[in-house]
């Protein structure tokens, strides 16, 4: 049976690499139909891979390099333009026939729109992406620090000092950044995408018997954000309420003070992404119709990411750094610091995911909403899931 199993797995693993590649063959025939009877334009190497369609600058007219992206970006199966310096493109274009391998040219970032040389360094534009109804990827890249970004992840925590139940914590949360639609911006390749985001973020004492759930907090919000090259915005109406697990207040009902804690709000980010896979990004907003009505409502965020450009050469690991910032208004801007560190799973993804295993540090207010007035400090390492 387990030998069985193994030929199973190679057939499927096999059959999925034949059908990318079949794929990427069929785009690459449609993208040069499109240039030579809509454009005039003949490039016999055309590079395509894992759905993203590089194309060297100095091939393109700068009158209608706009048109052109976005007709190639409307074609069935792909994932995104990239516009590449010459020499990036004799280097795709030597790795799209290679064998299958650990390619020297990266996986693609969502939304990231990079693509390397052999020596790993970033040379090429940032990638225009699909357009369209429910499009792949994002314009703006998830926060890696942020606690309440939403994502599905599951984490340890030790919380050092004093904690409101316990201080050896599990904490998971379930959600997503869905986009609903994505364009450009008349004839540009400037891009927006309106969508949904969502999520439930939840706290566990495992010191209990029953490991009891702490708290669970909701947040439902409608987006929309905007990319022009290596900027982009995402600002979204949210929603968020916090309510406290029934085992901790079973436990604690004479002792713990409950907060019917529920609001709506607004907020913005803008994001810019420099060379060699660092990103900083700031913003902030308010919350308005809130309860309890004495809550102050503004806020700002800040942060700074490493994505690293470079992968480690004899596994799919790619290091990831990131720190982020809140002052709420509410805590008399007193900083709330969250940093994660480790790596990132390349070759653990389809249809745009990513795995990442992160360890965690928090010195702040609790993000935990009923407790947002208690400072906690805690170390934590956990395992993250990103569409």
């Amino acid at each position: 049976m387990r030998y069985l199993n193994i030929i199973a797995v190679m057939l499927f693993f096999t059959s999925t690499v034949h059908a990318a590649v079949t794929e990427d063959a069929y785009i690459a025939g449609y993208a040069a139909g499109v240039l030579k009877h809509g454009f005039g334009m003949e490039i016999p190497t055309l590079v395509v891979k894992d759905g993203i369609i590089t194309v060297s600058e100095d091939k393109l007219k700068s009158e209608n390099r706009a048109q052109i992206v976005q007709a190639l970006s409307k074609i069935p199966g792909v994932a995104g333009v990239t516009i590449a310096e010459e020499s990036v493109s004799r280097t795709a274009e030597r790795e799209a026939f290679k064998p299958i391998q650990h390619p020297s040219v990266t996986s693609r970032e969502p939304g990231a729109g990079t693509t390397e040389t052999e020596a790993g360094v970033p040379a090429a534009g940032p990638t225009v992406l699909a357009t369209g109804m429910l499009p792949e990827g994002h314009l703006f890249k998830p926060l890696l620090a942020d606690p309440r970004w939403a994502h599905f992840s599951a984490a340890y925590r030790n919380y050092v000092g004093n904690n409101i139940d316990g201080n050896n914590n599990a904490a998971v949360s379930f959600g997503e950044t869905i986009p609903f639609y994505r364009a450009n911006f008349g004839q540009s390749t400037v891009q927006w995408e309106a969508g949904l985001q969502a999520a439930v973020f939840s706290d566990f004492n495992l010191g209990a018997p029953s490991a009891d759930l702490i708290n669970t907090d909701f947040i439902a919000s409608a987006y929309g954000s905007v990319r022009a090259g290596h900027f982009s915005a995402f600002g979204r109406i949210y929603h968020q309420s916090s309510h406290l697990g029934d085992e901790l207040l079973l436990r604690r009902l004479t002792d713990l003070e409950r907060i019917n804690l529920s609001y709506e709000g607004a907020d913005l980010r803008l994001s810019y992404e420099l060379p060699y896979g660092v990103r900083v990004y700031g913003g902030g907003g308010g919350i308005f119709h809130k309860e309890p009505s004495t809550i102050k409502p503004w806020s700002i965020q800040y942060g700074v990411e490493f994505r690293s450009p470079w992968r480690i050469a004899f596994l799919p690991l790619r290091p990831i750094v990131a720190v982020d910032l809140k002052n709420h208004q509410q805590n008399d801007w007193n900083a709330d610091v969250s940093a994660r560190a480790g790596v990132q799973l390349d070759h653990f993804r389809a249809f745009g995911r990513n795995l990442q295993f992160l360890v965690e540090y928090f010195h702040g207010n609790s993000p935990t909403g009923q407790f947002f007035r208690q400072r906690v400090d805690y170390l934590g390492i956990g395992a993250h899931y990103h569409f």
